[in-house]
């Protein structure tokens, strides 16, 4: 009979409190004193002192140029275990506002709150410790205590009044504590009930509340977005509307009201698709304007994202029945969260990106179906499955809030998981073109191939849940053996593909594959050698001696035509061994459908839904990638493209290199135009669609009907037969007064100035800085030499790139500590809303020009009208302006923009909002003005707001 539980009571450890600057740290000891320390002085300290209190140990320790702390009290453990799928910034400020406390104004009180965050945590467990999660903690801490030394272990096995329990392994297992999901009866058809412009206006007055502040652009922006519920009238014909919002609209919840509004009425759901997942977030938070209660909204809302974002439980299962003590805290926080969470998404989900930064790299890192392993319905957790939940969940649900990826995959794949929606909300629709041509594109690849081999053998060796075809079918072939001679005849000839170790031996002379013993008859052609390795090493050697790219520290490309000796015969003897991979899939598929549409058979649920998966599978992972790379292959042997012609494609070889070295080549195909393939798979079968953005236009073409000319071509709305209705609202701001726009006119673009000149800029503003760099390496060296500079006045300085945290965890700490400083790239640029003091300068390193890549180049010539020069603009134009766009995101924001580019022509600043005088001066002076400018409104070392 286990004791009975004691008395919770608070146990803190005897630890000094640590925050790290950059080579200085503050250190408050047990005594209660504050120190100073430089990284030197507190690395001679420490093995004197009991393990650290501090927030990040990894990162503490490279802030400090220490070496790894071989123990230490990292609250983010803590609040991990806590207070699972809690959202929180990995810093003593982001704890602080997570957990209601005053944030600290400096390192010195964020030293001295440290042991008032853990109060607060342990409390937190001693209060919630008979709830549902809670119940096998203790014994799963004892687990931890006993077989890893967790240094948190007695603190909370005493705050839950269990100072001695059973350790036990079986809260690991969250599996056998997760719902199953039900089949319900099929949905019934959708009627096509309108929403009427006035209706939508309602509806969003409801959603805003009595309260609300008036806002007419946003009502108007409602009333133009109900025109996409409009019943469609012919077939291929979709209601679409067009609509840009100006920042600060409210366009969220002003296409929000007429879509819940259609879905209520029609029974059907609508789908939000964004580029970013900072978006999809930022929607699902708006939401519960319109669905307060939690359980509501999760009835109606729902998140879809591809399955290699979601934890997939037979990876954990996997990984926890083989856990050295070394992982056992990272999988047992990974198990507290996966029961605690909203819907099982790992990455930009209610996951904390950071826990996987606390560990070793691997210890969560590939708990996701990364590679598309999915076994689906032989999977022994099919029933429990976060995946699964989230399909079902979408075909009842109002609103979908998916992404432009998952939408065009899935389209590209004819069909999918998710049924096809009928209307769609495509935010963030300035991207469109790039989503679209990232899923409507292919390549042949080592990495792609070799993939594809790992599918069909397995792992062949090395660790990982790569179960090969033979062992994913085995239970399907013992029921239906006459399946298995077409497993054995596709296996037989994966060998045709690149082998383990491909990668090292790009360079080498051809080898004898072991898998491949056939000879090939046809003349130039070596026999016993891999096709796929053969034809890697011919498209290096085109690249190599094609390419205009002289540094070897960076990818390199050229064109396919005129083909290299060898590179047309090395991709004739691939095709046809992708071909004797393929003929008997092929035959698997049609085997597969046949026992499925056989009328005679009687097939029990469980033989059919293998089947299905099965069928599906082979599919998708075999079929389809096969049928793409063979079309491409062939091609190789038609005539060349005259010069000057309108290609649908756009081919060229690409290699791949990491520090010098060629690691990976490519053959590539893209749609010249890819909102063709868009238009027809995604837009036309729908029957209505809302494409709605910022920056959906061209502010600096000075035609009108030009620029909206080229939103439609950037859409694909001119693809479809019946025009787009054309909606404008612009923002409520008034960026003449609340921002100032500088072109610096005396700073290099080439060596260090660049860095110098950001430094000083991010000093003069107090923090609250983003730079942003159009390539990593300039990034990184920036941040070598500002990082020090910057730290020593206070103002930490994060960086794409550097910091080892994913960009959802970068922004969530820009964002709390308010006097912070980011570097970033694109990724940063768009999707990103940091309202208030957070953000109030943005500094580019240059103009961002499109890359000058071979598609790049097609598409200038043949898509920009006779305007090659205008092509460009537009692109840099787009750019510069949805950067601005984060600078003010509500009406008492004010923000700084600088140019470090003196020859950025006049032409571009031209999409600055309107009215946004641009000034050039030198970089003194841009300090100067910026200093003065934010000064108004947020004077430098003011004390932060919250």
């Amino acid at each position: 009979m286990p004791p009975a539980p004691a008395t919770p009571r608070l146990l803190l450890p005897e630890a000094p409190a640590l925050v790290a600057g950059i080579r200085r740290a503050t250190l408050l000891t047990p005594e209660g004193e504050i120190e100073s320390l430089s990284a030197s002085d507190l690395a001679r300290r420490l093995p004197d002192l009991p393990p650290p209190l501090l927030v990040h140990a990894p990162a503490t320790a490279r802030r400090l140029g220490l070496p790894p702390f071989p123990v230490a009290f990292d609250l983010l453990e803590l609040f991990a275990f806590a207070m699972p799928a809690q959202p929180a910034a990995p810093t003593p400020r982001g704890l602080a506002l997570a957990l209601e406390l005053d944030p600290p104004k400096d390192d010195e009180a964020a030293a001295i709150l440290l042991p008032e965050i853990a109060t607060t945590l342990l409390r937190h467990l001693a209060t919630t410790r008979h709830a549902l999660p809670n119940r096998d903690a203790a014994q799963l801490t004892a687990r931890l205590r006993d077989a890893a030394d967790w240094p948190w272990a007695a603190s909370v096995l005493a705050a839950l009044g269990q100072p001695d329990p059973h350790a036990s392994a079986d809260a690991l297992k969250v599996w056998r504590r997760l719902p199953d999901w039900e089949e319900t009866a099929p949905p019934t058809p959708p009627a096509s009930i309108p929403i009427a412009p006035l209706e939508a206006r309602k509806r969003l007055a409801e959603i805003l509340g009595a309260d609300a502040e008036t806002r007419p652009a946003q009502a108007d922006y409602a009333s133009a977005a109900s025109l996409a519920f409009a019943p469609r009238e012919v077939e291929g014909q979709p209601a679409l509307v067009l609509a840009e919002a100006g920042t600060g609209t409210g366009k969220t919840l002003g296409y929000i009201a007429p879509a819940s509004l259609w879905a209520e009425r029609n029974g059907a759901p609508v789908w939000i698709s964004t580029y970013t997942r900072n978006l999809q977030r930022q929607i699902d938070q708006e939401l519960h304007r319109l669905y307060p209660d939690p359980e509501d909204r999760r009835r109606h809302v729902v998140i879809r994202k591809g399955r290699e974002n979601y934890l997939c439980l037979l990876n954990h299962e996997e990984a926890v029945s083989g856990a050295m003590p070394s992982r056992l805290l990272a999988l047992s926080l990974v198990s507290r969260w996966a029961f605690a969470t909203r819907d099982g998404d790992m990455q930009g989900g209610d996951f904390p990106g950071w826990i996987a930064e606390l560990f070793p790299w691997g210890h969560v890192a590939g708990l996701t179906d990364r590679r598309g392993e999915c076994i689906h319905s032989a999977c022994p957790h099919w029933r429990r499955c976060f995946v699964e939940h989230s399909i079902r969940r979408a075909r009842t649900a109002r609103l979908v809030i998916a992404n432009h990826a998952l939408v065009m995959v899935q389209a590209a794949l004819g069909g999918g998981e998710d049924k096809p929606a009928l209307r769609y909300v495509f935010d963030e629709g300035h991207h469109l073109f790039d989503a679209a041509d990232s899923a409507f594109s292919a390549e042949i690849s080592g990495g792609e191939m070799a993939e594809l081999r790992r599918w069909l053998l397995g792992a062949e060796g090395s660790r990982g849940r790569a179960r090969g075809l033979r062992r994913r079918l085995e239970e399907t072939t013992t029921d239906h053996p006459a399946l298995l001679p077409l497993v054995e005849e596709a296996l037989r000839h994966a060998g045709s593909l690149p082998g383990p170790g491909w990668g090292s031996r790009l360079g080498a002379p051809e080898e004898r594959a072991p898998h491949e013993e056939e000879e090939d008859p046809r003349p130039g052609i070596p026999t016993a050698t891999n096709p796929a390795e053969a034809f890697l090493r011919t498209v290096i050697t085109q690249v190599l001696a094609r390419s205009a790219e002289a540094d070897t520290g960076y990818d390199a490309e050229c064109d396919l035509h005129p083909l290299n000796p060898g590179v047309a015969e090395s991709g004739a003897a691939l095709e046809d061994a992708l071909g004797r991979i393929e003929t008997p899939l092929r035959a698997l598929h049609a085997r597969l459908t046949g026992l499925l549409e056989d009328p005679d058979a009687e097939l029990e649920t469980g033989d059919r839904i293998r089947l299905d998966t099965a069928r599906r599978v082979v599919d998708r992972r075999g079929l389809c990638p096969l049928g793409a790379w063979r079309a491409m292959l062939q091609a190789l042997a038609a005539r060349p493209p005259e010069p000057g012609t309108r290609p649908a494609h756009v081919d060229w070889l690409a290699l791949t290199r990491r520090e010098g070295r060629v690691i990976d080549a490519a053959l590539h195909r893209h749609f010249l135009d890819p909102t063709e393939p868009f238009a027809a798979a995604v837009a036309a079968p729908s029957h209505g669609l809302l494409i709605t953005s910022a920056t959906l236009r061209d502010s600096g073409e000075p035609d009108g009907e030009a620029a909206w000319e080229e939103a439609e071509a950037r859409t694909g709305a001119n693809h479809l037969p019946s025009p787009a209705i054309r909606a404008a609202v612009p923002s409520p701001f008034n960026y003449p007064d609340q921002t100032l726009a500088i072109v610096v006119t005396d700073v290099s673009r080439e060596g260090s100035q660049a860095a110098m000149a950001m430094e000083q800029l991010f000093r003069a503003s107090g923090g609250g800085a983003l730079g942003l760099f159009t390539a990593i390496r300039r990034l990184r060296d920036a941040h070598v030499r500002m990082a020090p500079g910057l730290e020593a006045a206070g103002l930490p300085l994060y960086a794409q790139h550097v910091d080892a945290m994913d960009n959802a965890t970068l922004v969530d700490v820009f964002r709390a500590e308010e006097d912070s400083c980011l570097l970033g790239t694109d990724a940063l640029r768009d999707g990103v809303d940091v309202p208030g003091r957070s953000l109030r300068l943005l500094v580019f390193d240059r103009i961002p020009w499109p890359r000058p890549t071979i598609l790049h180049r097609e598409r200038r010539t043949h898509l920009s009208g006779g305007r090659p020069k205008a092509y460009d603009d537009a692109i840099a134009r787009h750019r510069l302006r949805q950067a601005f766009g984060r600078l003010v995101r509500r009406a008492d924001d004010r923000g700084v923009f600088v140019l470090l580019d003196a020859r950025a022509p006049t032409r571009l600043l031209a999409g600055l909002p309107e009215g946004v005088p641009v000034r050039r001066m030198g970089l003194a002076e841009a300090v100067r003005e910026t200093r003065s400018f934010l000064e108004d409104q947020f004077p430098v070392g003011a004390p932060r707001g919250d």
